[in-house]
């Protein structure tokens, strides 16, 4: 009994997110078992209903997303990314230059510090932003609120708008392993499992959705087709990242700052408007469909965006590819260039 009430909170926002992605199932929205799932928690956070996720969950739904994901990397699709090495280079350069322009804005349009702006404005994971931003002095609340409502604005929109423009089914790549074998599942669970585990040892962001994909991506681009994964392991995984999301939120997050929370929103919208911008241009050049550059290069998460390629069948392997050197780059060279922003601000005074 005693485990059972500890586990009401994650209980009742499991129960919340199945009716809500049930729900949208039925009404047809994309991602309907992430988006119904964040939504519907994160409504009732904010409304005061104590909810909670616990680290298990979202580890495991990062699991099924980013084991999903690497089965695409067949031996031809790494071939074919090679040949876009130069337009990921340049998608990384764009998103911290995103980053740095977003920060600036947000500083000028909230008064919020210049700190904590920028680490509020970087396109990376949350709560890597957050730990930096707190090493070098940033407001930490501000930065966990920022890239929560960014990742919530980026995962609706985008699925809404390519659901309008009936954008979908125009990927080539499909997974090198298309059949669920049960033998080779479970090989594929543990060795994947192994992976996730060997990188949050040497202290990897993502470590759930990279682990995972970094095996997956090694056997798939091997020729070793073990198994395909169950579509139920993806919805729930899609779930279990849905109420992660979801939870963050509190009925304090309506409160705090809303002038900066209003300021948030407007850059998270200038910065999709100027990534849009720059996706059909890279498209141009590249041969890459615009739905897919535009996924590949907007500022949302790394399982967010390939998961939203995959349900929408729009190039898996590029976005993914994109998000990960992204999200590698920006973890090692935020810091750097936050001191040389500071540097070049104290030579300016």
């Amino acid at each position: 009994m005693a485990f059972l009430n500890r586990q009401q909170p994650f209980l009742l926002a499991l129960g919340i997110g199945l009716i809500a992605a049930g729900l949208c199932v039925w009404l047809r929205t994309p991602l309907p078992w992430m988006i119904g799932p964040l939504c519907s928690t994160a409504i009732a956070c904010m409304a005061g209903l104590r909810l909670k996720a616990p680290v298990q969950v979202r580890e495991g739904g990062q699991w099924a997303i980013g084991t999903a994901l690497g089965l695409y990397f067949t031996p031809a699709v790494v071939k074919v990314l090679v040949s876009y090495i130069g337009y990921i280079a340049a998608g990384v350069a764009f998103a911290l230059l995103l980053g740095a322009v977003c920060a600036w804005l947000l500083h000028k349009l909230s008064g919020v510090d210049r700190t904590t702006a920028f680490f509020a404005m970087a396109v990376g994971g949350a709560s890597e932003m957050a730990s930096q931003g707190e090493r070098h002095g940033a407001q930490v609340d501000r930065v966990a609120a920022s890239h929560s409502l960014r990742i919530m604005m980026v995962v609706i929109l985008i699925p809404f708008l390519f659901k309008f423009a009936d954008v979908h089914g125009l990927d080539v790549f499909i997974p090198g392993a298309r059949v669920v074998h049960y033998g080779g599942l479970l090989a594929l669970i543990v060795l994947t499992s192994a992976g996730a585990l060997l990188f949050k040892r040497l202290n990897s962001p993502n470590s759930w959705v990279l682990g995972p994909m970094a095996v997956a991506i090694a056997l798939t681009a091997s020729g070793i087709n073990l198994s395909a994964l169950p579509e139920w392991m993806v919805h729930l995984g899609q779930l279990f990242i849905g109420i992660s999301l979801g939870t963050r939120f509190t009925p304090e997050f309506l409160h705090t700052a809303p002038r900066y929370l209003a300021s948030v929103a407007l850059c998270t919208l200038v910065a999709l408007a100027i990534a849009a911008s720059f996706a059909f241009g890279l498209a141009s050049v590249s041969g890459i469909h615009p739905a897919t550059a535009i996924l590949a290069t907007s500022p949302g998460g790394i399982a967010e965006m390939s998961l939203t390629a995959k349900t929408l069948q729009l190039g898996v392997p590029i976005v993914t590819a994109f998000h990960v050197t992204r999200l590698a780059s920006l973890v090692m060279m935020i810091g750097p260039l936050f001191r040389l922003g500071q540097y070049l601000q104290r030579g300016r005074n």
